[in-house]
This record gives structure tokens, C-alpha cells and sequence, in this order.
């Protein structure tokens, strides 16, 4: 169990979720044409939890005194799990994703495709090991990197498996796919706000450098509460332009997710201590899992289209 939360299994299962809706309740509902079978879909799950879980285990290595200051009752590094065994961990997850990795590019016939797992493997150390402690920068970062987990179902389905005459249809699927990586991107890019400001203290005392630190709370809660806006107008753009003409589904995101993005809205605004913080990304959370679950409204949609 230990291990399951050094790699943080719940966040994983978001992962899998999102990826699992991508394919099966918006791909195959719109019968648009992809790349990967049942297996080679499980082999690109499978590479991205990979190197998920190394990131994680790095983040949680690098973050040990930080972590014994602000939740010293969560340290697993040193306690329930050996720093030793922690990096063995790391190297043998980001061994595994990059070589599944460099299997599943070469099965789609696009080799140039290994570079992104690369790249996103590095990206998790430099930001666990130096941006997390930068304003704004590991915060943009992590958030991109949550984005690319959306991205990349897009990039190995849809792309190999573009021709010109479904060129059209393709590029729709990869936008509304896109739609929902900017969703997921401003999501995080809050929680990961809110985490800074919950975690100054800690943050400040091991050397950090980050938004709370630099400009102080006060001013980093503005900032957030600014950005905070943007996923509200953003999900109203997205159902505007594809679900004007479905209200079921209209309704599921006024009531699950613009609502609650309204509610930690105004919570920012007035928050002021640590348990007003906690209970702010708690309810981004939710957000974020009700933004994915809405993927299963798309066979509703081709039933009542």
C-alpha cells in the first residue's frame, strides 16, 4: 500500500479513466477511425502510467523536506519507503515507459513519436528537482504535462490514421480532444496555485522561490482567483460551439462543472488559512473527475443526434 501512494494510484486512476472515455465512449461512439487496437491502446495506458508513477516517485523524493514541514504525517520517502528503493523505483518505471514507448511508435509506423515520452520522462525531473520551486514556472509545467496525458491519446489514434479524406473529421476529434487538455491544463494550473499558497510555509523555510513566497499570499490568492475565471469561460465557449444543440448535456456541465467552478471561485476570494485551501483543491478535484465523466455523455449524443 505504501507503494501505491508513493506513486499516488488515485491520480493514475484519473489517468486511466480519461484516456479509457477518450477511446472507447468518444472514439468508437462517432465510429472515427483509429490507429490502436484493444492491446495497443492498453500498451499506450500502460507506457503513460509508467512514467506517471516514475514522476511521482521523483516528486515525492525531492519534496521530502518540504513534506515533513507542511504534511509531515503523509512523508512516505525515509519512513514507510526507503530512499533507496525509491529511486530504483523511478529509474526501472522510466526504463519500462520509454522502452514501451519506443515499441508503440515504431507499431504506428510514426518512430518520431518515442521523442515525446522522452521528453516528458526529463520534463518530470526538471521540474520535481528544480522548476517546482520557481514562480510559476514548474506550476506551467506540471500543468502541461497533465495536458499531454489527454493529448497523447489524440496523437497515437488520430494522427497515424489521418488521409485526406477523413482529414476533416480527424482534426475535429483532435480539437475536441484539445478542448479538454486546456480544461485539464487551467484545472491543475489552479490546484497547483492553491498548493503553493497552502504549502508557503514549508516552501519558504527549504529555499523555494515560488508565487506565494515572491509576492506574498495575498497577492498569489488574486492571481489564482484571476485564473480561476478562465476554466469558466473556457467550458462555456466548448458547449457554445459543440453541445448547443444537446441539452442533456448542457445541463451536466452548468450543474457539475461550471457551478463548482463558480463555488471555488468565490471560496478563493475569501480564502485565508490552510483548511479554506484544502477544501478549495478538494473541490478542483471533482472538477476535474467530472470534467473527464462527461466524455460518457458522447454515445448519448449519437443516440439523440
Amino acid at each position: 500500500m505504501h507503494i501505491l501512494n508513493l506513486i499516488r494510484w488515485k491520480n493514475l486512476l484519473m489517468i486511466i479513466l480519461a484516456q479509457v472515455l477518450i477511446k472507447y465512449a468518444l472514439f468508437e461512439s462517432f465510429d472515427v477511425l483509429t490507429t490502436l487496437n484493444t492491446s495497443g491502446f492498453s500498451l499506450l495506458v500502460l507506457t503513460t502510467l509508467c512514467i506517471a508513477a516514475a514522476g511521482n516517485i521523483i516528486n515525492d523524493i525531492y519534496d521530502v523536506e518540504t513534506d515533513s514541514i507542511n504534511k509531515p504525517n503523509k512523508v512516505i520517502i525515509g519512513k514507510q519507503v526507503s530512499e533507496n528503493l525509491a529511486y530504483n523505483l523511478f529509474f526501472a518505471l522510466n526504463i519500462i515507459g520509454v522502452i514501451l514507448g519506443l515499441y508503440l511508435s515504431h507499431h504506428v509506423g510514426k518512430s518520431s513519436f518515442f521523442a515525446i515520452f522522452v521528453i516528458i520522462s526529463i520534463a518530470l525531473y526538471v521540474y520535481a528537482s528544480y522548476l517546482k520551486g520557481t514562480v510559476l514556472f514548474g506550476n506551467i509545467l506540471i500543468s502541461f504535462l497533465v495536458a499531454m496525458s489527454i493529448i497523447i491519446v489524440g496523437i497515437f489514434e488520430l494522427l497515424p490514421s489521418t488521409i485526406p479524406q477523413n482529414r476533416a473529421t480527424q482534426l475535429t476529434f483532435f480539437d475536441i480532444i484539445f478542448d479538454y487538455a486546456i480544461f485539464a491544463f487551467l484545472i491543475n494550473l489552479i490546484r497547483e496555485l492553491i498548493k503553493d499558497i497552502q504549502d508557503v510555509d514549508g516552501d519558504y523555510k527549504s529555499g523555494m522561490n515560488t508565487l506565494p513566497i515572491v509576492l506574498g499570499r495575498e497577492r498569489a490568492n488574486k492571481i489564482a482567483f484571476i485564473v480561476s475565471m478562465i476554466p469558466i469561460g473556457a467550458v462555456i465557449y466548448f458547449m457554445v460551439t459543440y453541445l448547443y444543440k444537446q441539452p442533456v448535456a448542457i445541463g451536466y456541465f452548468l450543474l457539475f462543472v461550471i457551478a463548482p467552478s463558480i463555488y471555488a471561485t468565490i471560496k478563493i476570494f475569501g480564502a485565508s488559512n490552510n483548511f479554506h485551501y484544502k477544501h478549495i483543491s478538494l473541490v478542483y478535484k471533482l472538477i476535474m473527475l467530472f470534467g473527464i465523466l462527461s466524455l460518457l455523455l458522447y454515445p448519448l449524443i449519437i443516440k439523440t443526434a
